[in-house]
């Protein structure tokens, strides 16, 4: 039987963050929700069978917005604290605010399923960040036909597909990501040294745009860095743990790692100490998303650079949605303005105002 997951307003487990900050970031989060942050529970962990999916409900007659989130899945920390910001701020309007979200366990089938689901209901508008880049086509088609706006966030689709098949896209630059981390690495490595890339989901399009960034970065403007190894560690930082481990038994010489998330530098942090070498000295660690452990890891020495991907886009979204809803028109690429954070900017007071 297949389980549903679907959390309409009235939530109860909700969860108030706020953006990673210092003098530096670009990047203003709401304030957190203290009560929430002491009450909450974590999120139910998903069977791994089995596909979460929002419930077929009509919305008739609803002056409320409507919106229904297909999620990708529980892959990171990242990725619970952009569930955790959507979800609480969902709870604290109910008054003009309905959710119905879907968990896809990092399955497209699941994300296409749910928002299928999301059509029948008759949402007022669709949100989802695509597991992949390629394949949407079909379902964007249906909620066009639906006469439902589409929302991207955090991440996009093949360009080739056209841009006409969603509405907007709220979500950073990854590109920019990528050159940013490719800046710190020539400066962290004088210009020289070996370096392997721990990529992330394969076809998706954070993990395209941000190797695009760096690897271009490098090729035109760091001549003598080489990109000696490059694998997919499925932003996870399992994943990103075990990758590290074969790249550190192929080569003796690796002078850094830059990681396409956190949560993979993590792993590739715990694979770098379990072989008798120091992070962040040894071999130099940049990453992307900066999530808390990354900046308690940066306090520590033992990582070098983070690249901010904020997750806290609730505010946009559902101002964006309610635009749509009304029939307004908006920017096609709404851009959340991140920050660079590097260990020599980290302090315990940085550490402690992070909430995800």
């Amino acid at each position: 039987m297949k389980k549903i997951v679907a959390l309409l307003v009235g939530l109860t487990m909700v969860m108030g963050l706020a953006a990673c900050g210092n003098a530096n970031t670009q990047t203003t989060a709401p304030a957190a929700n203290e009560a929430a942050e002491e009450t909450a529970a974590p999120a139910e962990e998903s069977e791994p069978e089995e596909q979460a999916e929002a419930p077929a409900a009509e919305n008739k007659g609803n002056e409320k917005l409507v919106v229904g989130f297909a999620q990708i899945g529980q892959e990171s920390g990242w990725r619970d604290a952009e569930t955790n910001d959507v979800q609480w701020y969902a709870a604290r309007n109910t008054d003009t605010i309905e959710l119905a979200f879907a968990d896809a366990q990092q399955k497209q089938e699941n994300q296409i399923k749910a928002i299928r689901n999301f059509i029948e209901m008759g949402v007022d508008v669709i949100v989802f960040p695509p597991v992949v880049e390629t394949g949407w086509e079909a379902v964007l088609t249906e909620c066009q036909e639906a006469g439902i706006p589409v929302i991207l966030v955090d991440r996009g689709i093949d360009a080739s597909a056209g841009d006409d098949l969603y509405t907007t896209m709220i979500a950073s630059d990854h590109v920019w990501a990528g050159e940013q981390a490719a800046i710190v690495m020539n400066d962290l490595l004088g210009g020289t040294g070996k370096v392997v890339e721990l990529e992330g989901t394969v076809g998706a399009s954070a993990a395209v745009q941000r190797k695009q960034g760096f690897d271009d970065y490098i090729a035109s403007n760091c001549p003598n860095i080489e990109i000696v190894d490059s694998q997919t560690g499925d932003f996870t930082r399992a994943m990103g743990k075990e990758v590290m481990e074969s790249f550190l038994k192929s080569y003796s010489d690796i002078d850094a790692v830059f990681c396409h998330n956190d949560d993979m530098a993590l792993g590739a942090i715990e694979a770098i100490k379990e072989a008798g070498l120091k992070p962040g000295e040894d071999i130099k660690v940049i990453g992307v998303d900066g999530v808390k452990g990354a900046f308690e890891s940066m306090l520590a020495g033992e990582m070098n650079c983070t690249v901010e991907c904020t997750p806290i886009l609730a505010q946009q979204i559902f101002d964006t949605a309610a635009k749509l809803k009304n029939g307004e028109t908006v920017d096609k690429w709404i851009m959340s303005a991140d920050g660079v954070y590097t260990a020599d900017q980290i302090t315990q007071e940085v550490v402690d105002g992070c909430q995800y």
